[in-house]
Parts: structure tokens; sequence; C-alpha cells
């Protein structure tokens, strides 16, 4: 689920969070940085409770509009009203025996004790035209549940803003984790067959265990090597106090060095590339000319004085 990228950005964000707390405890670091990238796997999972509780709420509905003195007109007007209830992967999801032991053993039952956004989005979802086009077919395929549920995703669930600020409140990460998790969930989706393998909708949250030791051994060698990459930074900014540059600039200047440095399997070209792309969706608009122009002169450098030890095609 995570990249390289991402990683690098729960690292940039717990350095960001130590320079602005002024706590330089390490250990603490490293906790938070843990539970920040396992904070992303539950925002994941909360998405899947959500679209649970919604199917649940839709057939609490359906039940009590089959009885006469409930129905309504709007029930009425759609030739096959249990259609949304019956859609093949809403009931994927919520018969998913993992996922539902997943959801337990996490204890996230969130929408159980915050019902409201429940019916606030079950609310916009029947008032949408995506929903109201999608019931107005009676019959359909697994392929069209699929894409109606995808659409239904990406315009009506994802953009409300009462969830938005629901998960900001909640966990501040969260904030960053939304584009990453919601674009994974929306390519799971799509990929999803009607015969799925329950394990499908648990993914692993990193590829493997070197990606964990990549994240640990970038917070630490940042960390611990403040002021040396402090000085290789000032070496190459004489027009520069270290006050007048961003922050954020700051700790992904530091950042990208150390990797540079220290880990001889990624190849500069995709270090600098890397930070460059963070940097222009993190810091200023200038910030990522800024950031390149310093690293060119500093893999110049090191390359001049046998520093960079690159070896292997390496990963992002």
């Amino acid at each position: 689920m995570l990249t390289r990228r991402h990683i690098r950005v729960k690292v940039m964000q717990c350095i960001y969070a130590l320079i602005q707390s002024k706590d330089d405890s390490l250990q603490k670091q490293e906790k938070f940085l843990a539970v920040s990238i396992e904070n992303t796997y539950t925002l994941y999972l909360l998405w899947l409770s959500l679209l649970i509780e919604i199917q649940q709420k839709a057939s609490e509905q359906l039940n009590l509009s089959s009885k006469k003195y409930l129905s309504d007109e709007t029930d009425n007007k759609f030739p096959n009203k249990s259609k949304f209830v019956n859609n093949g992967l809403l009931l994927q999801i919520k018969d998913n025996v993992l996922v539902k032991e997943e959801l337990s053993k996490r204890k996230l039952d969130n929408w159980y004790l915050n019902e409201e956004y429940v019916r606030l989005i079950y609310k916009s979802i029947i008032e949408s035209e995506i929903y109201k086009e999608y019931m107005a077919k009676p019959d359909g395929s697994y392929e069209q549940d699929k894409d109606f549920i995808i659409s239904l995703f990406k315009e009506v669930v994802a953009p409300n803003d009462k969830i938005y600020d629901y998960f900001e409140d909640n966990k501040l990460t969260w904030v960053d984790d939304l584009p990453i998790v919601n674009t994974f969930l929306v390519k799971q989706f799509k990929k999803v067959i009607p015969n799925q393998n329950p394990k499908f909708f648990l993914p692993k949250l990193l590829k493997d265990q070197e990606d964990m030791d990549f994240a640990n051994k970038l917070l630490k060698k940042t960390l611990l090597k403040n002021e040396v990459l402090e000085k290789e930074i000032e070496g190459k900014t004489p027009n520069w106090d270290k006050d007048r540059i961003a922050d954020v600039d700051s700790i992904l200047l530091k950042m990208a060095i150390c990797e540079l440095l220290n880990f001889p399997s990624i190849p500069e070209r995709v270090t600098i590339n890397e930070y460059l792309e963070i940097a222009k969706e993190y810091s200023t608009p200038k910030s990522s000319i800024f950031i390149n122009g310093i690293l060119d002169k500093l893999v110049k450098e090191y390359k001049k004085e046998g520093k960079l030890n690159k070896m292997g095609r390496g990963l992002l």
C-alpha cells in the first residue's frame, strides 16, 4: 500500500513534529513513525467499515419501507428496490470474515459510536444522481455494481466535508494519508473480481520488512547527524542563513543528503527526484528549484570526493 515516497513523507512528518514540539527524544519519534505508518492501514479499514455500515443502513431502510405504512414515493419509483443492498461488491466486503475479524481485533467501531456520519453519508448517497441512475435500471452485472461503488466513493463518499473533518480531528496525519488511501482503495476496487480471495481486501501495508528498516534508518540517521547535515546545507547556501530556509525545505534537504550518503542501493537521481516531488506537494512553489540546486551541487562534490558509493539499481 505504502510506497517509498509515502514512507519518506512519514519520516518528514516525524522530524517536523519533533521540531515543533522541541522534543529531541529519538525513541518517541521512532514510536511516532511506527504508529503513523500503522494508522494509514487503520484509515483504509475505516473506509471499508463505513461501506459495510452504509450497506447495513440501506438494508434497515429497505426493511422499514417494505411495511406498507412506511413506504413512500421515493422507494416505489425504483423497479428493484433491493438493488443497492444486494450490490455485489458491497456484499463481498460485508460478508468478508477476515475483514470483520480485523475490524474486531483493532476495535474499530468508530461508525457504531458515530452513527450520525453513517446517516449523513447514506442520505448523500440516496440523494445523488449516481444512485438514482443506478437504481433506475432493474438489472445489472457485477462489473456495473463495481463501477457504481467506485463512482460513488470518488464523487460522493470520499469528498464529503464532514467525513474529512472527522478524520482530521481523529488523527492529524490522516489529512496527508487520505489521498494515498483513497487512491489505493479505488485501485483495489478496480482489480477485484466476483470470487476474489478474501485476503485481497487485507493487503500488506508495506512491501516487506526492508521498507520499515528503510524508514527507521532514514529517521535515525537524519536526526543523529543533524549538525553535520546543517553544515552541508550552509556550505551551499552562502546567501541564506538557516532561519530563512523553510522548516520543510530544511528537513527535506537533510533527509536527501542523508539518503545520498547512507543508502548505497538507491541511485542519486532517484533520491533527488523523490524529494523534489515531495517538496512540490508539501512546501513553497519555489522549494523544488531551491532544493534541486543544492542537491545538484552536493552530488557533483560527493562524486568528486568519492563519497557516493552507489551499487545496484535500487528501489523507489
